[in-house]
């Protein structure tokens, strides 16, 4: 006990003597890590003991010098707490550009608040905040703290830069953890571990120095490509009250199981209202769906992070009585009305918008939403339990096509979210066009959205009025234009499809070069930029999801007016997508067809450059012109 009391020692106090031989001036910072910088960390030391299955502290300090405005962002301390941590020993440092002490900050100076959401009413997180300020570039924030664990479920993850443009000259995390504590580490193939036993501990180090900061490339599909990182997950915890094993997918299902034992039982007077509900319908899925439109026209969300709340689900009786809940009380309630109409489903733990569950990894950071799946014989129908107006079935393009924790009484079970493809992320639109000859164009597009751009374009279906003409206003091509109806409708609230038509009248479609009118013939769905090309681009990349838009317009041309020039038809195909653009003329009136099938699949860095140019082609054909001439 002695020898490792002196090992920590030693460890603090060498930590304490190299920060005493900082010298904070900017003018010292290596040319390299200014490049495409706004700030740089100076100097990171993380020091974590992991004390017992339950309990853990930190020790942090960290300097980072903030280069031009831009970088003031970083110039903030911010660190959560709650009832199971005790956060102490905060202190804070101004510097000048040339490492010149400015100010000393007081306890006083730091804003200690409730990290209550807007869509938030229980939660006991805490946040104690500082914002550093400085007129003069650059300058440099320093600050340290401690903080103490009673209950753990995670543990610090380590990366060599803090995000984009921010370089790293020198940071270093250190992970102690005491004898019959069992972990595991899931890190980039550029990791490099130190490790060191004495006494029965064992500590880890990592270390990064001179790391330049990179920009954020267009598309990209991640961060952690970029940089050197350490995740660490405990295979056994303790938390508030709760025990339990995260080793593997199955036995955290099986903790969560456990969670919500007995938290599906509904009061009597509404499983009384769920046979009522029911008595009529034929088939399981008739039953299912006018239960899920009761959830949807009777509950609302609110998030709840209370201690253990934060992963258990309200009790299904709870939520009949106050008709509100998180994303997992709500699922829960579902489970609970379903299990009434004797259909069985259940609860799905999934990463909504962020990374899949990594399957050879398990860990309570990945996840962050609840769903339900509800199998059937021949399918699995999976529901968003949070919504109030997708349809049934219907989940999101954040929540598809990802690995996600399927929760049993056997266990948690990997399993994948259905995905959307292509012709179902759809967008069709006929467009009529009636040209008169003083120029004026009365324009008329009826358009169709399916699943992903259903979900673009649902914020117009629920919006005032007022806003929605707003919006097609803004996002109109001409500034002269005169809105005369707009709508949106979702016609059939059981599918994923809404309805639009929006009707207007310009007199800037035509252009006039001496004695012509030039027509840029499509007016409905271009592309107005080429992004531009990377040299030695560093990360691969994805569009957001699988789609395809057809558009179709037909121009009426007004007596007196002749076709000199229709474009000729255009096909494009590449391994990113397809297009086509056709061109016809039938007496007074032209045909454009286009066409555009897009692929999400994740392309290596090196073919960035050819997917631009398959881009610039269709920007180019975007922009194609009929000639038309007065007769």
């Amino acid at each position: 006990m002695k020898r490792q009391i002196h090992f920590t020692l030693l460890f603090l106090l060498a930590s304490s003597f190299a920060w005493s031989q900082n010298n904070y001036d900017a003018s010292k910072i290596p040319d390299n890590l200014k490049q495409d910088a706004i700030a740089v960390v100076r100097n990171e030391e993380q020091f974590y003991e992991y004390k017992n299955v339950g309990s853990g502290s930190i020790k942090y300090k960290t300097a980072i010098t903030i280069l031009n405005k831009a970088g003031d962002n970083f110039a903030e301390f911010a660190e959560v707490y709650d009832r199971f941590s005790t956060l102490y020993n905060i202190k804070a440092t101004l510097y000048d550009a040339t490492g010149k002490k400015i100010k000393d900050y007081k306890s006083s100076d730091f804003k200690d608040q409730s990290l209550v959401s807007s869509y938030t009413i229980f939660q006991d997180d805490r946040i104690k905040t500082l914002e550093f300020s400085n007129t003069t570039y650059p300058y440099t924030i320093e600050y340290s703290y401690a903080q103490d664990f009673n209950g753990i479920l995670t543990l610090p993850s380590w990366k060599s830069l803090k995000g984009y443009h921010i370089s790293t000259e020198k940071s270093t995390y250190t992970f102690q953890k005491n004898a019959g504590l069992s972990i595991r580490f899931l890190g980039s193939r550029d990791l490099k571990t130190d490790s060191t036993s004495i006494n029965g501990k064992t500590t880890y180090t990592w270390t990064a120095s001179n790391v330049a900061a990179t920009i954020r490339e267009p598309l990209s599909t991640g961060f952690d490509k970029l940089v050197t990182w350490v995740k660490i997950a405990p295979n056994q915890f303790e938390f508030d009250s709760s025990k339990g094993d995260l080793s593997t997918w199955n036995s955290m299902g099986a903790w969560i199981s456990k969670l919500n034992e007995n938290g599906d039982v509904l009061p009597p007077a509404t499983k009384t209202m769920v046979q009522n509900l029911i008595k009529d319908a034929k088939t399981d899925k008739e039953k299912m769906q006018i239960l899920y439109s009761h959830l949807q026209q009777n509950t609302r969300y609110v998030s709840v992070q209370l201690g253990i709340g934060g992963f258990k689900p309200i009790l299904a009786e709870k939520v009949a009585q106050v008709n509100y809940g998180d994303c997992k009380a709500l699922s829960n309630y579902m489970k609970a009305l379903l299990k009434e109409a004797g259909i069985k489903s259940n609860l799905i733990v999934i990463g909504s918008g962020i990374p899949e569950l990594n399957r050879s990894f398990s860990s309570m950071g990945q996840a962050n939403h609840m769903i339900l799946a509800v199998p059937f014989a021949k399918d699995t129908t999976f529901l968003e339990c949070t919504s109030q107006n997708y349809p049934m079935g219907y989940i999101g393009y954040d929540n598809s096509n990802r690995n996600v924790l399927m929760v049993t009484e056997n266990g948690g079970q990997l399993i994948r979210t259905p995905k959307y493809h292509s012709l179902d992320n759809y967008q069709v639109r006929k467009a009529n066009i009636q040209l008169s000859e003083d120029g004026l164009a009365t324009i008329i597009i009826k358009s169709n959205y399916g699943s992903a751009q259903y979900e673009d374009n649902l914020s117009n279906l629920l919006a005032e009025p007022a806003e929605v003409r707003k919006r097609a206003l803004q996002n109109l091509d001409f500034a002269d234009a005169e809105l005369q109806q707009i709508r949106f409708e979702q016609a059939d609230k059981k599918l994923p499809i809404i309805n639009a038509e929006i009707i207007y009248k310009t007199k800037q479609l035509l252009s006039k070069g001496a004695d012509k009118f030039f027509l840029t013939v499509n007016n409905i769905n271009r592309k107005e930029s080429v992004p531009e090309k990377i040299t030695n681009r560093k990360t691969d990349f994805a569009i957001s999801f699988d789609y395809s838009d057809e558009d179709e317009i037909v121009y009426t041309l007004p007596k007196g007016f002749s076709i000199e020039f229709l474009p000729k038809d255009v096909k494009l195909s590449s391994e990113f997508g397809e297009y086509s653009a056709s061109f016809s003329m039938t007496g007074n009136t032209i045909t454009y067809k286009r066409t555009q099938v897009m692929s999400s699949k994740v392309f290596p860095a090196a073919k960035y450059n050819e997917y631009v140019d398959f881009y610039k082609k269709i920007y180019q054909t975007d922009k194609l012109k009929a000639v038309l001439t007065k007769i």
